[in-house]
């Protein structure tokens, strides 16, 4: 009797383990896959948007850090590695992970790993917060009644089915005519697959406005409108029927710093694209995004971008005529 206990375990092991290299193969054969089709749909370094909200990405070389601003996407590499600075937090991710955000919130991002023989490859998928909302309903998933804060980017594993509905979304990019008809299935199967994902409760958290991710969310909204304008930490507090030290702590828990940190940074940003776009002097540019004190604004832009205002300006210029 417990030698054909003994023989029935082994198969049932023997079984599981078949049946974990089919998943496995699978998964390499649609990375391998996915990696092909963007080569082939991207053949320069750049960035296109061939379908509505799917965003291609091909660089043949590391990158500096690139300061920008996070949308709501989902985000996966075919191809070499990334890493995205959030505040003093780092996400490091490559093609056995993806990248989730959820908030519109600045950030640092550099390529890690890509040559001319192989490529870095990436794609962006946005992601509308009504569409999150339509799938949640659909699915009949409830709201999530957790009252913790839900940090805005995060990182986890692609899992094999979650590959596979990427794959195939970029496989429309042959058919324009089935594109017009799947694509939106498809999308919606990808939502579909990150809200019963690791990372489901970011995403329904944005999507419901539940906890307090939704005050973070109105607070960055703001934040983002008036950046210009001193800031006033308490009348926003009130706004949002928080107290101002709730205020502090639940936005450092999204956003991974502080409101006078997140300020500082859209400021500077937006210092460097007046100065680099519209030809500003650093003077200029600083009285235009807020600051009294042009010295203040000096050190402050060194300490973020590595050089003073008009350095970092000459040098983005000269690495841009030598692309």
């Amino acid at each position: 009797m417990n030698a054909v206990k003994t023989i029935e375990k082994s198969d049932i092991d023997l079984i599981n383990d078949q049946q974990a290299k089919r998943e496995a193969d699978r998964a390499q054969a649609n990375r391998d896959e996915l990696k092909e089709r963007i080569v082939q749909a991207i053949r320069h370094d750049g960035t296109i948007e061939p379908l509505k909200g799917l965003h291609l990405n091909r660089a043949s070389s590391p990158s500096e850090c690139v300061h920008s601003v996070s949308i709501p996407a989902f985000c996966v590499i075919a191809q070499g590695s990334k890493e995205v600075m959030l505040g003093s937090d780092r996400y490091q991710y490559d093609p056995m992970h993806y990248l989730l955000a959820t908030v519109e919130l600045p950030i640092i991002s550099q390529i890690l790993v890509a040559s001319k023989t192989q490529p870095y490859l990436s794609l962006r998928l946005d992601l509308d917060p009504t569409l999150v909302g339509s799938v949640m309903v659909e699915a009949g998933h409830p709201a999530s009644r957790n009252r913790a804060d839900v940090k805005a980017i995060d990182v986890s594993l692609l899992d094999a089915n979650l590959l596979d509905a990427v794959v195939r979304l970029v496989r429309l990019l042959d058919s324009p005519a089935e594109a017009h008809v799947l694509a939106p299935l498809i999308k919606r199967e990808i939502i579909y697959r990150l809200l019963m994902g690791e990372q489901g409760n970011r995403l329904r958290h944005i999507a419901v406005l539940g906890g307090y991710t939704h005050h973070i969310a109105r607070a960055v909204e703001r934040l983002r409108k008036d950046f210009k304008e001193p800031l006033r930490i308490e009348s926003i507090a009130r706004e949002l029927g928080m107290s101002v030290s709730g205020f502090h702590h639940h936005f450092k828990s999204v956003t991974a710093m502080s409101p006078l940190q997140f300020q500082k940074q859209l400021r500077l940003q937006e210092a460097r694209r007046l100065m680099l776009g519209e030809n500003l002097d650093a003077t200029s540019a600083a009285y235009r995004v807020g600051y009294e004190d042009a010295s203040h604004f000096n050190r402050e832009y060194k300490r973020m971008f590595g050089a003073p205002p008009m350095r970092d300006v000459e040098r983005l210029r000269g690495s841009a005529i030598g692309t």
